[in-house]
């Protein structure tokens, strides 16, 4: 279900993320939804570190569009 509404952000907030979006090549908004999914994983998962999460998530997007290696232990 999709639920699109208005949200009142701070003017910092937007700024910031307008900075962010330039340089990651995405809009404010999804800039913000990108933030927001690490935010979320991150108090899911306490113990992960904030790089552990950012791998986790270029690992998700990789597999979107190329048939995943598996991993070979030992």
């Amino acid at each position: 279900m999709v639920n699109n509404r208005a949200v009142k952000l701070s003017g910092d907030v937007i700024s910031i993320a307008d900075r962010y979006a330039a340089v990651f090549s995405r809009s404010v908004p999804k800039q913000i939804e990108h933030w927001v999914k690490i935010g979320r994983i991150a108090e899911e998962n306490p113990d992960l570190p904030y790089n552990f999460i950012k791998d986790i998530m270029i690992s998700m997007e990789e597999t979107k569009n190329e048939k995943p290696i598996p991993y070979k232990f030992g």
